[in-house]
């Protein structure tokens, strides 16, 4: 078997192979048992999975190369953890079949699948041979509020991850796989039924069922959805509580109360992600040639008085010291 490893001080498995047999042996342990075979046997294969655990759920990363896989009645009777998994592809182009439903897809798509119903599936690496590669998300099926028989409409049906629900369940599952190493197991669980609440928006949109979605599962996708347009407005100097509120349709009152919920207020939230975008920009090398009132328009500030005074609150120290040490650092090292 190839390199098997757990990287340091974040609890992720990390396994490496170099055999479909191996590929087959570790997705068993990680997913759920398949059948595997290579579509080209003379060609070399190599595949890696990264897997980590959020509560009760699990965020996998995968990289592979062309296979073939099923998973049979026989199978199922054998072993069924009774879990969904969502599946957002990131290369390659994959083709699954369950529940009567078939369907292609690629890159920026995702497809949502059963443990407990047979499925066949295949997947073609990249037309520049880099493997496919997909992210997957693996909770208990009893965390999706829906019917059994209408969740059977949505297995194995391209889902869109370009947009609206999906996009952001993708931007979280990538930053979760990101970050998620700094996190305790508890911090961890919680991303983990974010995940799940963002996965059962995006069915529910798919539905037409939003109503069927719990209210905290609803709050919790709702503070994602906006923690997510702030992000993407950080360098508007006129991003105030009351933009963000009209763009959801909210009062900033009820803006207020959610984030309060979450242990913030909405205007430390965003003056917070300001000063670590700026202070990551300035502690980079390659970023030493631009003036310091550039790295700070980037982030919304129009005055560099008001930018020096905020990063002093937040660092406890002026831009250019923090520049001075952040990039001598790097050059010691």
């Amino acid at each position: 078997m190839g390199d098997t490893a757990a990287d340091a001080g974040n609890d992720w498995l990390d396994l490496r192979v170099d055999e479909v047999g191996q590929w087959a042996e570790i997705t068993a342990l990680a997913l759920v048992t398949t059948r595997i075979r290579a579509v080209e046997r003379d060609s070399a294969f190599t595949a890696r999975l990264r897997a980590v655990r959020l509560g009760t759920s699990q965020l996998s990363l995968a990289r592979y190369g062309a296979l073939l896989s099923q998973r049979t009645p026989r199978l199922i009777r054998q072993s069924d953890p009774e879990m969904f998994q969502v599946a957002v592809i990131e290369s390659g182009l994959q083709r699954i079949d369950q529940a009567r439903n078939q369907a292609v897809v690629g890159k920026g798509d995702l497809v949502l699948y059963d443990s407990s119903r047979p499925f066949d599936s295949a997947a073609a690496e990249c037309a520049a041979g880099a493997g496919a590669r997909s992210a997957l998300l693996q909770f208990p099926k009893a965390m999706l509020p829906f019917p059994a028989r209408r969740l059977d409409r949505m297995l194995a049906v391209r889902l869109d991850a370009r947009q609206g629900a999906g996009r952001l369940l993708a931007q979280f599952l990538a930053a979760t796989a990101a970050e998620c190493g700094l996190c305790t197991p508890l911090v961890r669980a919680r991303l983990g039924n974010t995940a799940v609440d963002l996965t059962t928006a995006v069915i529910a949109q798919y539905l037409n069922s939003e109503d069927a979605v719990p209210a905290d599962s609803r709050r919790r996708a709702q503070f994602v959805r906006i923690t997510a347009f702030i992000e993407r407005h950080l360098g508007d100097p006129s991003l105030t509580v009351g933009e963000v509120a009209s763009a959801h349709h909210m009062s900033t009152r009820s803006l207020h109360r959610l984030f309060q919920e979450h242990g913030h207020s909405v205007g430390a939230w965003i003056r917070d992600r300001r000063m670590e975008c700026s202070g990551r920009d300035l502690a980079d090398p390659l970023q030493g040639h631009l003036p310091i009132g550039a790295i700070a328009a980037r982030w919304g500030f129009d005055r560099a008085a008001d930018f020096t005074r905020a990063f002093r609150a937040s660092h406890g120290t002026t831009p250019s010291a923090y520049r001075s040490r952040a990039q001598g650092h790097a050059r010691d090292g």
